[in-house]
């Protein structure tokens, strides 16, 4: 650091050393007085005080991390954060971590091993003291990589070996609907999803067509490129492009079912009338009146203060088994789906 840097009348940051010139104290006084447990005389840390206020000073956390080998950053990595709930998710993780005093830094990547690898190596290089994967595939080191840097790692609502991790019940809640749309008499099943295959919706796909086989129905499947409105609209019209139409579809996700219910509009088909619909999530869109969706719920709060709790029971031993949260979502029943005696 140029020792200009301390100057009182350099623009900047106000520094340790203008509060010391300031209250008449040496900068280790202003030090120890900002310093949890460290000891300082009552008069001392009443002049610190009163000159750090009416100068505006805040303590550097981030050099005081690294002095430690550790800051307060938790690194939360995402594939497109801004869709649907991940947004959602991230919000929550960000006001949960902000409260615990922990510095949220997001890490928007792709969906590439190298890109993993790439947002691994700016955590470690700003020494995270967690990571919470929220979406993508990690590199094929990253789990080995933090461990040994002593890094915690909690994934949501994904499985990988080694890992802590928050699961949501995908599986639970997609036999659940199937065997409700089977209650309500529905013969002919659907279910839309996207291509791109992420681990939450392949598990929702595969246990609601199990399940649907079990009970002797029939399951069409509708795939977009991608799992957002559009990716729901393209799926529909695979879908409803033939004669043999579902009379119940179960979306892999909110965004989804959006784009489907507009389209099935478009056919002039009605909802539950025609075709019952229920989706996955329960963003705020899902409850508005143009969609009144029944969807199951996923509580971003209750997600991120899971992932959270493991962050600070892995930090109090590093050494314990794996740990694995389960959360089950909850059924909102709005419009387009109200089964009498759901189970």
């Amino acid at each position: 650091m140029d020792e200009t840097d301390d100057l009182p009348g350099r623009r900047g940051y106000v520094s340790a050393a203008q509060v010391a010139l300031r209250a008449g104290v040496s900068r280790s006084a202003v030090s120890r007085t900002f310093t949890p447990g460290a000891s300082v005389s009552p008069e001392t840390r009443a002049k610190v005080t009163e000159a750090a206020e009416a100068l505006g000073y805040h303590v550097n956390d981030l050099a005081r991390g690294l002095l430690a080998n550790r800051s307060r950053l938790v690194g939360l990595v995402a594939t497109n954060p801004e869709e649907g709930f991940r947004a959602l998710l991230v919000a929550a993780l960000t006001r949960a971590l902000i409260r615990r005093g922990s510095v949220p830094v997001l890490i928007n990547t792709g969906r590439t091993e190298a890109e993993m690898a790439a947002a691994q190596r700016i955590l470690l290089g700003h020494r995270a003291e967690a990571v919470i994967i929220l979406s993508g595939k990690p590199h094929g080191d990253f789990v080995e990589i933090a461990r040994r840097n002593d890094q915690p790692v909690v994934m949501i609502g994904r499985s990988e070996p080694g890992v802590d991790q928050v699961r949501v019940d995908n599986a639970g809640a997609a036999r659940q609907i199937a065997r409700a749309f089977a209650k309500a008499g529905a013969r002919r099943l659907g279910l839309a999803n996207s291509r791109l295959g992420t681990p939450s919706m392949a598990e929702r796909e595969a246990a609601f067509c199990d399940e649907a086989g079990r009970l002797g129905l029939p399951v069409a499947i509708g795939r977009g490129e991608d799992s957002v409105y559009a990716g729901g609209v393209a799926a529909a019209v695979e879908l409803f492009g033939t004669a043999a139409r579902p009379d119940a579809v179960f979306c892999a996700n909110d965004q989804i079912a959006f784009g489907l219910i507009d389209h099935l509009r478009g056919l002039g088909l009605t909802m539950p009338g025609d075709v019952a619909v229920v989706g996955f999530d329960d963003v705020p869109e899902a409850a508005w009146s143009s969609f009144a969706l029944t969807t199951f719920r996923q509580d971003p709060d209750r997600l991120a203060a899971e992932a959270i709790a493991l962050i600070e029971a892995r930090q109090a031993d590093p050494d314990a088994a794996v740990a694995r949260t389960d959360v089950s979502p909850r059924l909102i029943i709005r419009q387009t789906f109200t089964p009498a005696n759901f189970s």
